[in-house]
C-alpha cells in the first residue's frame, strides 16, 4: 500500500491557557499544503521494519513512525509484523509536522491493511498520545484545532492558494519553545473568528492581515534571519508571510505564480529547503 503523508502550515497560532500537567492550550487554525512524504506498507511475519531515503533520520522506536506502528499493533492486538518504507520529502524540525504527518498517514494504512474497524475519533485519541499535531494530520485539510491539539472542527475548504516555503538550514525544538514562551507576556491574540471567515470567503489580502502565531515571539527573537526572510519576501511581492508552528519554515502566500516563482529562485540560491506549493 502506498501513502502520502501531508504537511501542514499554521494560519493561526493562539495561546489561551496552560493545563496543570504543563501542556499549552492551543486554538490554531491548521491547513494541508500539496507537500508530502510517501510511505509504502507492506505486511511481514513480524516485527516493525523501517527504512528511510534519508540516513539521518531513525528507523528505531526514535521515530513517530515506529512509535504509531507499536501503539496501533498493541492496540488493536495484532500479531503480523509490517515493513515500512519512508520517502522523505518534508523537512524536518521545520514547524510543517512532518513526522506527526508520518505517524497519522501508518493510523490510516494499518487499519485498511490489518481491516480494524476503527474511526477518526477512536484515532485521534490514539494520535494525541504520539504528538499534539497528529489528530489534525487524520482528519486534513482546512481545520480549527483546539484543547492540546486533540479536539478538531473542519472548515471550509482554503484551497489553491499559492505558497512559497523557506526552511532555513536549522532546526527548532518545538518543546524548548513552549518552555521559552511566556503566556503572561503575551497581550495581542489573533482574531481566529475574523480570520476563518476571512478564509471562508477567500479574502486572501485580510487572511494575511489577521494571521498570527505567538510562537514568532520566541523563534523570531532567537534566530533574526526569520525575521530577514519574511521583509524580503514582502520585498519580492508577498501578500503576507508568517513563521510555521514553532518554527523555522516561513512561508508566504501569493496571488500570482510569477511573483512566487521569482520568490522561489531568489531564496534557493541561499537556502537547500525552499519549496512552490499550495494549499489542499
Amino acid at each position: 500500500m502506498l501513502v502520502k503523508a501531508y504537511a501542514k502550515i499554521n494560519i493561526s497560532l493562539d495561546i489561551i491557557g496552560k493545563r496543570e500537567d504543563g501542556y499549552h492550550l492551543l486554538k490554531m487554525i491548521m491547513q494541508n499544503v500539496d507537500l508530502y512524504d510517501s510511505m509504502s506498507f507492506q505486511k511481514c511475519n513480524k516485527g516493525i521494519n523501517i527504512s528511510c531515503n534519508k540516513p539521518y533520520i531513525p528507523t528505531n522506536d526514535k521515530n513517530l513512525v515506529y512509535k504509531a506502528a507499536k501503539l496501533f499493533m498493541e492496540t488493536y492486538n495484532i500479531n503480523e509484523g509490517i515493513n515500512i518504507y519512508l520517502k522523505k520529502n518534508i523537512p524536518v524540525a521545520a514547524g510543517m509536522a512532518g513526522g506527526s504527518a508520518d505517524a497519522a498517514a501508518v493510523f490510516k494504512a494499518l487499519k485498511q491493511l490489518f481491516e480494524i474497524d476503527v474511526d477518526d475519533e477512536e484515532l485521534i485519541n490514539l494520535g494525541v498520545k504520539i504528538g499534539a499535531d497528529v489528530p489534525f494530520c487524520i482528519v486534513g485539510g482546512t481545520a480549527l484545532c483546539e484543547g492540546i491539539g486533540e479536539i478538531i472542527t473542519p472548515l471550509a475548504p482554503f484551497k489553491n492558494q499559492i505558497l512559497v516555503l523557506v526552511k532555513p538550514n536549522f532546526g527548532v525544538s518545538t518543546k524548548e519553545v513552549f518552555k521559552n514562551l511566556d503566556i503572561n507576556k503575551i497581550f495581542k491574540h489573533p482574531d481566529t473568528e475574523a480570520l476563518i471567515s476571512a478564509m471562508e470567503e477567500e479574502r486572501l489580502v485580510d487572511v494575511c492581515k489577521d494571521m498570527k502565531n505567538l510562537l514568532e515571539n520566541v523563534t523570531l527573537r532567537k534566530y533574526p534571519v526569520l525575521k530577514r526572510i519574511k521583509e524580503d519576501m514582502g520585498k519580492m511581492g508577498a501578500i503576507g508571510s508568517m513563521m510555521s508552528g514553532s518554527g523555522p519554515t516561513i512561508f508566504a502566500f501569493f496571488d500570482d505564480m510569477l511573483k512566487a516563482q521569482k520568490c522561489y529562485d531568489k531564496f534557493k540560491i541561499q537556502y537547500k529547503e525552499v519549496y512552490i506549493t499550495r494549499t489542499i
